[in-house]
């Protein structure tokens, strides 16, 4: 009798547990513009496709096993992180100066804690310095030679600057500066041929707790200069998260997405105007940065598994594992989510 007694209590308990248990869902994207059927060959299309979801797999399988939304973050925009395909990490694009300099975001929504770090030239893995700064600092954002000491100190692994090279980000510098000084240096010339926007990476997550988390990582614009940082470190315009209304990370022309404080704003409409993900990832996609030019897209997770990923250029690398676990895998415009 008290053996029944103790299997029918624990299988209650159990139940309980697992009632309580928050569905899980999770998103990332690979960098958002001039991405057509006509751009890329059936091999690169075929080599986006199987990244992508090798990314959201591998994410997804972190929230599987119990994981936070965080390491599920940082473990998916490591695989992209490791990837010549994307524009962060390896295969990051070059500075003016042909160098790398590497930026990364990630915030928790449980407690609203973020961690940051722009410019960095020798850390291999630049969310994971987001991470830490998050994690094993007082502070948001480190910058410089300072977050790699910072990194290197914390146990981190480094690299040299130029592992990050890859022949096509050496063409693209080139094609870039000859067009740059034909302009005059004038940074606004055509954006196909600045690629300011393709390739940064991100990913949002929600947990079996019921946690949101947002992360984004770059290599920023190729042949910036003068230590120009993009919106994907800065908190607010190229990475939110907060348990009270969505997850965000941003991909785009990021002077626009820094002035239009883009992901904190789509957040805000969610938690004060009562809008859905979508409709307030939509409003400021469309409604707010293209009058504007500001070119790009985002992703969005909200704490009941509610997806958005809206763009407003011709195509944006995303995929996708919903709360019943369908997998999305999408490139063009006009793919259906």
């Amino acid at each position: 009798m008290k053996h029944t007694l103790l299997f029918i209590f624990t299988l209650f308990a159990f139940s309980a547990v697992a009632k309580t248990e928050s569905p899980i869902a999770f998103v990332i994207h690979g960098g958002a513009g001039t991405i057509t059927k006509a751009s890329l060959s059936d091999e690169q299309e075929a080599q986006y496709r199987a990244k992508l979801t090798e990314s959201v797999k591998a994410g997804y399988g972190v929230l599987e096993n119990g994981g936070s939304s965080e390491q599920a973050v940082i473990t998916a925009i490591q695989v992209m992180e490791a990837s010549p395909l994307f524009n962060a990490g390896y295969g990051a694009v070059f500075t003016w100066d042909g160098e790398h300099e590497l930026d990364a975001s990630i915030m928790r929504g449980k407690d609203r804690q973020a961690g940051a770090v722009a410019g960095v030239k020798r850390t291999k893995s630049p969310i994971a310095a987001a991470q830490l700064v998050m994690n094993e600092s007082v502070h948001v954002m480190l910058s410089g030679a300072g977050a790699d000491d910072f990194a290197q100190a914390n146990g981190l692994e480094m690299t040299t600057n130029n592992t990050f090279d890859t022949q096509r980000r050496k063409d693209a510098l080139e094609k870039v500066k000859q067009n740059i000084l034909k302009n005059h240096h004038a940074m606004n010339i055509d954006p196909d041929v600045v690629d300011y926007k393709f390739g940064t990476v991100g990913a949002v997550a929600l947990d079996k707790q019921g946690n949101l988390a947002a992360g984004t990582s770059t290599g920023g614009m190729t042949a910036k200069r003068w230590g120009r940082i993009g919106d994907s470190p800065i908190i607010g315009a190229g990475t939110w998260a907060d348990n009270e209304s969505c997850a965000v990370s941003a991909t785009g022309h990021g002077e626009y997405f820094i002035r239009n404080h883009v992901a904190a704003d789509i957040c805000s409409r969610v938690k004060y105007a009562g809008l859905t993900v979508e409709q307030a990832g939509d409003e400021v996609i469309h409604k707010v940065l293209s009058p504007e030019a500001g070119s790009g897209g985002v992703i969005i997770l909200d704490r009941k598994g509610n997806i958005a990923m809206p763009f407003n250029s011709e195509g944006m690398y995303r995929a996708s594992i919903d709360t019943s676990g369908k997998v999305t895998v999408a490139i063009y415009g006009d793919e259906g989510e």
